[in-house]
């Protein structure tokens, strides 16, 4: 496990430079079938991410990629789960809120998260021993590939929280009427609310470093879209669980592979 995250930390950064060169530019937007956008940046980390992981034999699924058919993938035990470009429609935005995810699911639970955001050069992974921040990633690992180094070197999660004010972290995106009366319910139990927005899975990380008090999410989302962010919340101490059963944790790679409705919590919430 520890050789996954380092290879997979490596190509993040990779990717996520990649991702900054086009960003730098004039770059074009096309549409998928779903009308979500796909710019170059999508398609170039996704092929630098598959060329990477590929040599550890395990099975990828991609955001960009063509998906396996369930009754071939229904009994994988270990694969990688990746979206190279997390908050498309952030970057075609240019509002820096936007993430590379690489994540490792081990019978239907994600084991390892792995979230740069290259915009701001921080980021988050986790192992079995917990989860950490890195800034000013890119020279780290470039320097000190190994995780020992990585590890001296990060913050370990949950972060120390100095503000009493309940927080609640919602998509830049897609705040929908569901999300706003559940914002409004909660303001009847608690004095100080706080709504911060944040594109992609950053939301996902404000959770981890136990700076929100929860993340609730009603539209679709798709698995590639929460898996490292949720393996990296598992780590510090947190949990996603379905809005249907708060016992029940997400699991992945159902046959739509799209996720419920869910809220996220932080470590001792």
């Amino acid at each position: 496990m520890r050789k996954h995250l380092e290879t997979a930390i490596s190509v993040a950064i990779e990717a996520g430079k990649a991702i900054m060169e086009i960003y730098a530019t004039e770059f074009s937007v096309d549409f998928k079938s779903d009308q979500t956008p796909l710019t170059k940046a999508d398609t170039k980390a996704d092929a630098l991410i598959n060329a990477a992981l590929k040599p550890t034999g395990l099975p990828i699924i991609s955001e960009e990629g063509r998906q396996t058919p369930f009754h071939k993938r229904e009994h994988w035990g270990e694969y990688w789960l990746i979206d190279p470009l997390d908050g498309t429609k952030e970057f075609v935005n240019r509002n820096g809120e936007f993430s590379v995810n690489i994540a490792l699911i081990n019978n239907k639970r994600p084991v390892l998260g792995i979230i740069y955001a290259p915009v701001t050069d921080i980021l988050y992974f986790n192992d079995e021993t917990g989860a950490w921040k890195l800034i000013h990633a890119e020279g780290y690992v470039k320097a000190n590939g190994n995780m020992d180094s990585l590890k001296r070197e990060a913050i370990k999660l949950p972060l120390e929280r100095e503000d009493k004010d309940f927080t609640i972290v919602a998509s830049r995106s897609h705040l929908n009427p569901e999300t706003t009366q559940f914002i409004n319910e909660t303001k009847s139990h608690h004095d100080n609310i706080r709504i911060v927005s944040r594109g992609s899975s950053l939301k996902l990380c404000m959770i981890a470093e136990g700076l929100a008090d929860v993340y609730p999410r009603f539209g679709i989302t798709s698995e590639w879209d929460i898996a490292a962010g949720h393996a990296i919340i598992r780590a510090s101490g947190g949990k996603i669980v379905a809005l249907s059963d708060n016992s029940k944790e997400l699991e992945y790679n159902t046959e739509n592979m799209e996720n419920p409705p869910f809220i996220a919590y932080p470590p001792q919430s």
